[in-house]
């Protein structure tokens, strides 16, 4: 029977802790190898966080840069208006309104159009003439644009023309009306008031005259106006204003009118740069985490005397450079503009290198000098979008440095991949020459045993 043997038990040689203890010093380049790549993927991560930071800091730029051939003060430019009496309608300004206070009289508001079926007919019956066809149109035209709705032959009910009507969207609603006699009627009301607003009818549709069946009506004659379209009669700073149903849109510049009720009240447009001080606000917080970001990676810590990840990092300075350059270095195109620096309308550096907006001090300036205030954000808004733009371009700094590391990464996974086949060689080298050992030495061992019997029963049988 074969016996159960392990290195060192027959010599008492401790083989393979031997091993273990040798091979952790030959292990040491190879910890010192993924410990450098280790490091590299490290900063590999940071240079993720500046990636994402500057992002962050460019869409925030963006947002204070003009579009190609857009001033500043067109693009930032937004109004508020209001109605002392909010009961005669709503009001809405845009980036063309002009501030200021108008008189409004409305004296008649704007009435839709409302036809009605000239014959009534009893729940479920026919109401079109299909002759031999199966299906027939009924046109409606608004504003000149036609509407063709069909009517199929299955659905030949006043519920069914209703319906086919409201789900054609054509400008009118449809509805159904019952008389005392439990007669119905077919109603169609314009969706909207205004004389633009009013149709016509017209189509192959043709309805049953429930007196002279032989005798179908036209679509064109079968409905009777019960209410004509009429619009709005409004005057703003006394003079009258041509309308189209109960909303106003070309009367003054940038302001539409929405009138629910008649009477006389006063329009007030006000300059709002709320949505301005956002754009500038969200711009200053991107900066203050990137600036966090950057302070953070590049740390060192005095008292342990360690570094952050990308402390002494030069890609680390070249983004705190250019992005801070862009914030202080005044722009050419604002040597003549009233305001050439962030801090004239409010926004300045703390002593902990963050920014900081002073709206008192922004809303004072804004409203003093809109026009040279939207320039100045306008030019540091572009300022940064180039540097972020540059910066995270894939010839920019983040993609170089990252490029970099990448490539020293695959660099090191070749040598440890070699280190590590070489370490299990020498391993293998190392277990073959003790384990050798471990078999002369017990061979010794044993020979010294039976040598030391030998010894003792001769001396043994010298004594006798």
């Amino acid at each position: 029977m074969a016996s159960l043997s392990s290195a060192g038990i027959g010599s008492g040689l401790q083989v393979e802790s031997i091993i273990s203890s040798l091979m952790s010093i030959e292990k040491q380049p190879l910890t010192k190898l993924q410990s450098q790549q280790t490091g590299f993927q490290s900063k590999i991560s940071a240079l993720g966080t500046l990636k994402s930071g500057l992002s962050a800091l460019q869409t925030a730029a963006k947002a204070l840069t003009p579009a190609i051939g857009q001033s500043a003060t067109a693009a930032f430019s937004a109004y508020k208006a209001s109605l002392a009496d909010s009961t005669i309608g709503t009001v809405t300004a845009g980036s063309t309104a002009v501030a200021g206070t108008y008189s409004v009289e409305v004296t008649a508001l704007a009435t839709n159009q409302r036809l009605a079926l000239g014959k009534t007919y009893a729940a479920g019956d026919p109401v079109i003439d299909f002759g031999s066809d199966t299906t027939r149109t009924l046109t409606v035209t608004k504003d000149g644009t036609p509407v063709d709705i069909t009517l199929e032959s299955g659905q030949n009910t006043l519920a069914g023309v209703r319906d086919a009507i409201n789900k054609a969207e054509a400008g009118v609603n449809a509805t159904i009306v019952t008389d005392t006699n439990g007669k119905q009627n077919l109603m169609l009301t314009a969706t909207t008031g205004g004389t633009a607003a009013a149709v016509s009818l017209s189509g192959t549709a043709t309805f049953i005259d429930p007196n002279a069946p032989g005798s179908p009506i036209a679509a064109s004659s079968a409905f009777t106006q019960t209410q004509a379209a009429t619009d709005a009669a409004v005057k703003i700073q006394g003079v009258s204003i041509a309308t189209k149903g109960n909303t106003i849109t070309d009367a003054v510049d940038g302001i539409t009118l929405q009138l629910t009720k008649t009477g006389s009240t006063s329009l007030t447009v006000t300059r709002d740069n709320s949505e301005l001080k956002t754009k500038v606000e969200s711009f200053i917080t991107a900066y203050n985490s990137l600036n966090s970001s950057v302070k953070s990676l590049g740390a060192y810590n005095a008292g342990t005397k360690t570094g952050a990840v990308l402390n002494g990092d030069s890609s680390l300075r070249t983004i705190q450079s250019q992005v801070r350059g862009a914030i202080t270095n005044v722009p050419a195109s604002l040597s003549t503009n009233a305001v050439k620096t962030l801090a004239d309308m409010g926004v300045s550096f703390q002593t902990d290198g963050t920014l900081k907006l002073d709206t008192t001090k922004f809303d004072k300036a804004a409203s003093t000098n809109f026009s040279a205030v939207a320039t100045a954000l306008g030019a540091y808004g572009d300022a940064m979008k180039t540097a972020t733009t540059n910066l995270l371009g894939t010839s920019g700094v983040i993609a170089s440095r990252t490029d970099g590391l990448n490539s020293s990464i695959k660099n090191l996974d070749k040598r440890i991949d070699a280190l590590s086949n070489r370490l299990t060689m020498i391993e293998k080298t190392y277990r073959a020459q003790f384990t050798a050992l471990d078999k002369t030495m017990t061979s010794m061992n044993t020979t010294s045993t039976y040598l030391n019997q030998q010894l003792s029963l001769l001396s043994s049988m010298a004594s006798n």
